[in-house]
C-alpha cells in the first residue's frame, strides 16, 4: 500500500488562476492545469527568492518533493508559454493557510503581517 501524501502548506490561493495568449477564441486552447502547490513553489522559489531548502521547509514537504513539484511547474510554465496553451491554477493536495502562526512556517505569510 503506498504511502499517504502530505499535503503541502499555502499560504494563500492566487487572486488570477487563468493565464494565456491573446487570443479571439480561447474556448479552442489546450489548457494546462498547474496545481496550488506548484503555484505556491514557484511563488516562494521565484518570487521571494528562497532557496528549495527553505520553501520546502515551508510547505511542509520532504525537499525531494519539493523538487518535484517545483519542476513540473516549470515545465508546465514553458509548455504554456512557449506552444500558447492556457495555464489553470486548480486543485491539489494542500492546506491552506488559517492565519496563525502554527499553520505554516513562513512567518512572512501575507496572512501573518494583516494579523500583526
Amino acid at each position: 500500500m503506498p504511502r499517504p501524501r502530505t499535503k503541502g502548506k499555502v499560504c494563500k490561493l492566487p487572486e488570477v488562476d487563468l493565464f494565456g495568449p491573446l487570443v479571439s477564441n480561447p474556448n479552442k486552447r489546450e489548457i494546462l492545469i498547474l496545481t496550488i502547490e506548484e503555484y505556491e513553489s514557484i511563488r516562494i522559489i521565484d518570487l521571494l527568492g528562497k532557496s528549495q531548502e527553505s520553501c520546502a521547509e515551508d510547505m511542509g514537504i520532504a525537499r525531494t518533493t519539493l523538487q518535484r513539484i517545483y519542476y513540473s511547474a516549470k515545465q508546465k510554465i514553458a509548455d504554456a508559454i512557449t506552444s500558447g496553451k492556457l495555464l489553470k491554477i486548480h486543485g491539489g493536495n494542500y492546506q491552506l493557510c488559517n492565519k496563525d502562526n502554527t499553520c505554516c512556517g513562513c512567518k512572512h505569510c501575507p496572512k501573518h503581517k494583516q494579523n500583526r
